[in-house]
């Protein structure tokens, strides 16, 4: 209860030293200001950017295994390709070999990919990612249909000439009308299509995108395109469960199992490479933290500027407030309340700059910028106004000190 009385006496003062001089409170405040504007516009744009790029990598799936030829990797270093180049790709036979045996997965598939063009009466659409993908693609990777279904089990093993598409394909190949159940044609094969891939909208850094996509049977696309070593390379990959942290219990099963399917004996080094999907996230990550400490350092600069301006107006009104101090304290007012006093007016001035700032990066969040939409996150502000107030309590801490430690006698006899 005091605490609150304590608060509701230093506002009062707060907010009638702030009225009684706002110019000079307005011009104090800039500084604040512009330095929340600045950190929080620079970590609402990367967190935005951030976001939207890893949503633009969807397509990798997550908690997701690859087998490759390749290992992922990151930044300048020893990356001997030559070496890796000799391996041979993932086959068939393995993706069975790893589904009948792999116990610490949810779902394992194979699926291999080309550019295709994708024909449907006198319309076509150029450019178009062509999988052809096993049953189990379902299993690791998100499917999310707008229309229609995926294959059934015996039409892929049938190698059916069925297709999925995208929406931006049915949208092209078949303007204002229905897409399903019509046939499109592919290097001069007919294909039914049987499902429409939910709409993703516009794509970002021309990143694949489900509405250029197209999936068909594994078989199906194996009798157009050669795949396997010299031709189109299958990847293989497994869902790791959500309980098997990092994947280490997938990693280390699959490695074994790969190891025993292709005969290598245990002096000689894996010739393939398991590759976490989350390790292109992760890099991403590690890039955005670089620009967010580069946010800090902007904004670090505008918030000292403004810092010392909150300061100079506390020791101005603590000048200015001398007589009203000492009557205070002659009073009977505790040297805490003084502190208090001038601490929640410091404070007060630095949550208003604070808040300033972030209304402005809020008002610019409706600034439109192609595809990336910005969004001024919850953790954000929380942000904002935690730094506005540190600010306020460091520039008034010292001010604050001052008027408590006063004489009351020598208060009052101050011009």
């Amino acid at each position: 209860m005091l605490f609150l009385k304590l608060s509701w006496e230093s506002f009062r003062f707060a907010a009638s030293a702030l009225k009684s001089n706002l110019t000079r409170t307005i011009l104090s405040l800039l500084g604040v200001t512009i330095g929340i504007f600045a950190i929080i516009a620079v970590f609402t744009l990367v967190d935005s950017l951030e976001e939207k790029i890893k949503s633009s990598f969807a397509f990798l799936g997550t908690n997701v295994m690859r087998v490759d030829r390749f290992p992922f990797a990151s930044g300048p270093q020893d990356y001997p390709w030559w070496k890796y180049f000799q391996r041979p790709p993932g086959t068939y036979a393995e993706y069975k070999f790893l589904e009948e045996r792999l116990t610490n997965a949810d779902g394992v598939t194979i699926s291999a990919s080309s550019s295709a063009t994708i024909q449907a009466g006198s319309n076509s659409f150029e450019g178009t990612s062509l999988s052809g993908v096993a049953y189990t693609y379902q299993n690791v990777f998100d499917v999310a249909l707008e229309e229609g279904r995926y294959f059934s089990e015996a039409e892929i093993n049938a190698s059916r000439n069925l297709i999925i598409i995208g929406k931006r394909i049915a949208n092209t190949l078949f303007p204002n009308q229905e897409a399903l159940g019509k046939e499109v044609k592919i290097k001069g094969m007919k294909f039914l299509v049987i499902g429409i891939f939910e709409e993703e909208g516009e794509g970002f850094l021309e990143l694949p995108s489900k509405d250029d996509a197209c999936l068909i049977p594994y078989g199906a696309f194996t009798k157009m395109y050669y795949t396997g070593k010299n031709g189109l390379e299958p990847t293989i990959a497994a869902k790791g469960k959500d309980s098997d942290v990092g994947l280490v219990a997938l990693e280390n099963e699959m490695a074994g199992l790969m190891r025993a399917k292709r005969g290598l004996k245990p002096t000689q080094e894996d010739n393939f490479a398991l590759n976490k999907t989350e390790f292109i996230q992760n890099a991403i990550g590690s890039i955005f933290d670089v620009i967010s400490v580069a946010g800090w350092v902007i904004g670090g600069f505008s918030i000292l500027v403004g810092g010392f301006g909150i300061a100079n107006i506390m020791f101005v009104s603590v000048r200015e407030r001398t007589n009203i101090i000492g009557i205070q304290k002659s009073l009977g007012a505790k040297n805490y309340f003084i502190l208090f006093q001038f601490l929640f007016e410091a404070v007060c001035l630095s949550l208003i700059g604070g808040g300033s700032g972030i209304l402005l990066v809020y008002a610019f969040s409706f600034v439109p910028l192609g595809s990336l939409d910005l969004i001024l996150s919850f953790n954000n502000i929380i942000l904002g106004l935690g730094v506005s107030s540190a600010i306020g309590v460091v520039a008034g801490i010292v001010p604050a000190s001052l008027a408590a430690r006063m004489d009351p006698v020598e208060a009052i006899r101050t011009n």
